[in-house]
Order: C-alpha cells, then sequence, then structure tokens
C-alpha cells in the first residue's frame, strides 16, 4: 500500500521561500507506528532543494509528483493554510479514485470538502484513526466521504 504526503511548501509566500516540513516526519513515523506495511512516497525528500529549480525543472518535478500522487492507493494532506499544489494533488487523487485524508483547521473549505474523504483538526485525531485501523479498513470498504473528526 503506497501513501502519497502532499502539503504546502511555498503556501502563500510571496518570496522563493518554504513552510516548515517536520510534518512530514512526523506522519511517517504514525504511519510507521499503526500501519507498517505502508510505503511512504514523499515527493519533497526527492526534490528538496526545488525552490531553486528553474521553470523546465519545476514543471518536470510537478508532473513527476502529480503521477505519483495519483499513482498511489491514498494521500494525505498536510494544510495549516490553503496550498494550489496540494489542491492540485488532492483534485488528482480524487479523479484517479484513490483515498484523500485531509489533517487540516479549514474543514469548511470547498476544495477540502468536495475532494476529501476523511479531514482531522490535528495530528492527534490522524493518529487515533491510524491507531484504530482506519487507513486499512477505509482502503478495504471504500472511501467514507464528509468524515471530520
Amino acid at each position: 500500500m503506497r501513501v502519497f504526503l502532499a502539503g504546502i511548501i511555498q503556501g502563500s509566500h510571496q518570496e522563493a521561500a518554504i513552510h516548515g516540513q517536520g510534518w512530514r516526519r512526523e506522519v511517517a513515523a504514525l504511519l510507521a507506528r499503526h500501519a507498517p506495511e505502508v510505503e511512504v512516497v514523499d515527493h519533497f525528500a526527492r526534490h528538496p532543494e526545488g525552490i531553486r529549480y528553474d521553470l523546465a525543472g519545476i514543471r518536470a518535478t510537478l508532473a513527476e509528483g502529480n503521477a505519483a500522487c495519483a499513482g498511489s492507493d491514498a494521500v494525505i494532506c498536510w494544510l495549516p493554510e490553503a496550498s494550489m499544489g496540494t489542491a492540485i494533488e488532492m483534485f488528482l487523487a480524487r479523479e484517479a479514485g484513490r483515498l484523500v485524508i485531509a489533517v487540516t483547521p479549514m474543514a469548511a473549505n470547498w476544495v477540502i470538502r468536495a475532494y476529501t474523504d476523511r479531514v482531522f483538526r490535528d495530528l492527534a485525531a490522524l493518529e487515533a484513526w491510524l491507531r484504530d485501523g482506519g487507513l486499512t479498513n477505509d482502503l478495504d470498504r471504500g472511501k467514507v466521504a464528509g468524515s471530520v473528526r
């Protein structure tokens, strides 16, 4: 089972800067603890210097990430605030029939409501769901749209 990590990188920064990416280690650790069969796909880890890429590199990296996202079984989206790239990934995952999970305080946001199957307000809620077998259960029986914890 492959889980793609999607989440804010640049957000609304107007300069070439990135948001903290420590959440990726935390989510990967939760998956390792509660769903050890999962292969974590962290596209950012493959391109930590992507902020410095030229336009051709940016386009190639986005295409590679979008394909990896749509090809995974599930996508966990970290959204403390809006993210254009993550919105694209959520849409592509939904179109591909993948399980889309968001960790965000923005549960009322239309994009989140339209393209996610599970919404968790914080990592503790995500962990409780993972500990209870939620990831495997949802993938085994099909998606459960609109659930907020």
